[in-house]
């Protein structure tokens, strides 16, 4: 993904001001996930040339971060790589809170290693074995005699947990693998470190590291996180991107939603680098 790498986590603020007054309020919040930003900050600017009075301020941090918001009145819109826990429904049931979601994407979840590395190809069960400590030398998968640095989410991105549940079959991530804040930290030191690996949304994918095939029927059959491949449905490691928020949305809300799964908006997925829905 070419600029997105070096976004921060912490905020990225697009915030315009059109026209003269407005009888509705729209201003609008959108928070969470670090793999859904660049589509928000996308399509949020390009809503708000087409839409005088609007003002979209989007946010970084993680799903659990925008779904914490959600909970909390601070945000209109939820970022999500991940569909929400039993735990949160109920949480938001308890708050009074009727939520509604939109798939905006498909994202395919890309296993990466630093470009020199040998290793072309992994099984699932060897991902497992990597990312739980089992296998801790790339030797042991067919690479040079060098210790294997793995890095993650941390614990609050949808992406961590995706991983976890659908590659390492809900088994707990190793002590020593090394959390990082955003997406773009993952590529950057992985790119820096013979011996890393790591995991980002396919989006974020660039010509400072190597992905790897992955086979998830035993090594029988091996597919690249590429378009093709996840638009087929042969790349075995892709999930839905959501937008929650509370139901019965504003006109201003819903506006922008509506942009967002319109052939336009679709297209602005797509640019990025997702699998768009329409």
């Amino acid at each position: 993904m070419k600029s997105f790498v070096t976004l921060s986590f912490f905020c990225i603020i697009i915030l315009v001001s059109c026209g003269g007054p407005s009888k509705e309020n729209k201003s609008l919040t959108i928070k969470g996930s670090d793999t859904v930003l660049p589509i928000a900050q996308k399509t949020a600017e390009q809503f708000m040339k087409a839409s005088a009075g609007a003002s979209i301020t989007v946010v970084g941090g993680g799903s659990g971060t925008g779904i914490t918001a959600l909970m909390d009145g601070n945000t209109d819109i939820a970022m999500s790589s991940r569909d929400l826990k039993s735990e949160e429904v109920l949480k938001l049931k308890t708050k009074g809170i009727n939520h509604q979601s939109a798939i905006i994407g498909v994202d395919a979840l890309a296993v990466i290693v630093h470009k020199e590395n040998k290793v072309e190809k992994l099984t699932r069960e060897q991902l497992e074995g990597i990312f739980t400590g089992v296998i801790k030398n790339w030797s042991e998968l067919g690479g040079d005699n060098m210790e294997i640095v793995c890095y993650s989410r941390e614990n609050s991105s949808g992406t961590y947990e995706f991983f976890k549940e659908h590659v390492m079959d809900k088994k707990n991530y190793s002590a020593t693998v090394l959390n990082m804040p955003a997406t773009g930290a993952i590529v950057q030191s992985v790119s820096q470190t013979k011996g890393a690996i790591g995991y980002i949304g396919m989006a974020y994918i660039t010509p400072e590291v190597k992905t790897i095939q992955v086979s998830y029927d035993g090594g029988k059959q091996f597919f690249a996180p590429n378009f093709e491949n996840a638009m087929n449905k042969s790349y075995p490691i892709s999930r839905p991107l959501f937008y929650i928020y509370k139901e019965n949305p504003s006109a201003s809300l819903k506006a922008y939603l509506d942009f967002c799964v319109s052939p336009e908006g679709q297209k602005i997925v797509k640019e990025i680098g997702f699998l768009p829905v329409q």
